[in-house]
């Protein structure tokens, strides 16, 4: 049996905290979904295709591990865990405030279907201040972002903002 895991986000853009988790998330499962979210309210600097893209870049460098595909999704996140057979649910916690919201999203998500666990991992102290909001506000201001995404990401981030 694949144990198959969802770790869902909006990536815009993906960060070194992101491929921090996916690089201990695929130590637990045979399958990592990576779920890029439509998420219009959060009104992305990035489009839709162009966080696939830069998710699925980045996710090739990993050599070992369980095998990881990255799908954008719409609407419900447990509806999408269910349409790809996920176990579990992988999220990021940074700090006490991550929880507070995390906590909630939990207890809905297990009302909604209580077969599928979610899984936390905690951020590497290097990367907790990270946040993807916060990266292109640094980026927006001509400040130094090479310590938080990676260089192909960062070029991408300096041409859009230009």
């Amino acid at each position: 049996m694949t144990r198959t895991a969802l770790y869902p986000g909006t990536f815009d853009p993906i960060t070194n905290g992101h491929l921090d988790i996916i690089g201990r998330a695929v130590k637990l499962v045979d399958k990592l979904v990576i779920g890029v979210a439509i998420n219009e309210a959060k009104k992305p600097l990035f489009s839709l295709e162009e966080r696939v893209e830069m998710v699925r870049a980045e996710v090739e460098k990993f050599e070992a591990g369980a095998a990881i595909e990255v799908r954008p999704f719409d609407g419900l996140l447990m509806h999408f865990a269910e349409e790809i057979g996920a176990e579990s649910i992988i999220r990021g916690l940074r700090a006490v405030s991550d929880f507070e919201y995390e906590f909630q999203m939990v207890a809905m998500n297990q009302r909604l279907n209580d077969e599928i666990e979610t899984v936390f991992l905690m951020a590497d102290p290097r990367h907790q201040a990270i946040a993807s909001r916060l990266v292109k506000e640094i980026a927006s201001l001509g400040g130094r972002i090479s310590d938080f995404v990676p260089p192909a990401v960062e070029a991408r981030l300096k041409e859009r903002l230009a």
